[in-house]
């Protein structure tokens, strides 16, 4: 039976940066729960901490046989937003979850914003990951 919960705890990235943040089956969930076989996402909080000026932050979902490598691959991207200094974003998507299974990755990026008004560089994003998690063992 699938329970929610706060999938991760508070992952803090500087830009310019390209990082998996979970992996499902190899990454240990928030609470102590384990590792899950199926990962259900239901919201993205994403918040810009610096000062210093606007980034691009952009989520996507890689195939296990994907690597997370340079910058994110655009066909797998989910979304992007550009976030101003202080900004805070939930990605909320209560009625179809995004559903991950073993070994697929979810990867979020800080980099330069496509308009005027920062570089990404030194910019800090803060992420949460909330959701549902199913055969979870500890």
């Amino acid at each position: 039976m699938a329970q929610l919960n706060k999938l991760t705890p508070i992952i803090s990235l500087t830009g310019i940066s390209t990082v998996g943040i979970l992996t499902v089956g190899v990454t240990e969930l928030a609470g102590g729960t384990g590792v899950s076989t199926t990962t259900y996402l239901r919201s993205i909080l994403m918040h810009n901490t610096a000062g210093v000026g606007t980034c691009t932050s952009s989520v996507y979902a890689y195939p296990p046989w994907e690597e997370v490598q340079g910058v994110g691959k655009t066909a797998y991207e989910l979304l992007r937003k550009d976030l101003d200094p202080g900004e805070t974003y939930l990605w909320d998507l209560p009625s179809y979850p995004i559903i991950l299974t073993d070994r697929e990755k979810l990867v979020v990026e800080i980099k330069k914003p496509e308009t005027a008004g920062g570089s990404g560089i030194g910019s800090v994003v803060n992420y949460v990951l909330f959701g549902d998690e199913d055969s979870a063992w500890a």
